[in-house]
């Protein structure tokens, strides 16, 4: 199996830019949600001329910070669990992958044990 292939299916977005924020891959789910911004041929583009305030200074902090930022948003009606992680190569950071999921409308929340403190 082609260790790539089950990212290009995967119905998730999945976005990789090196560590300065030049966009590396996209999926195919992610090719679509892009498409209206040409898609694939993001690819080699900087994530930050791709967004316009306050979003880029929230991708600079994010940047600057290397630390891991989830959130929910909704866009033409759908809700989607956006999760940013930084990734690193040989102990190094080189970048973010962001995946994007888009969330059923209702969504069960389960608890397996007790917070520990």
């Amino acid at each position: 199996m082609d260790s790539q292939a089950w990212a290009e299916e995967l119905p998730s977005a999945i976005t990789v830019c090196d560590e300065n924020g030049a966009i590396l891959a996209m999926n195919r789910a992610a090719a679509g949600v892009f498409k209206k911004e040409g898609g694939r041929t993001l690819i080699g583009r900087n994530l930050l001329d791709c967004h316009p305030e306050p979003a880029r200074s929230r991708l600079k902090a994010l940047f600057a910070s290397r630390s891991p930022n989830t959130y929910t948003v909704e866009k033409e009606g759908r809700r989607k669990l956006v999760h940013q992680s930084p990734w690193f190569r040989d102990g190094r950071f080189a970048g973010f992958v962001e995946l994007s999921i888009v969330l059923p409308e209702q969504l069960e929340h389960r608890v397996r044990g007790p917070r520990s403190a």
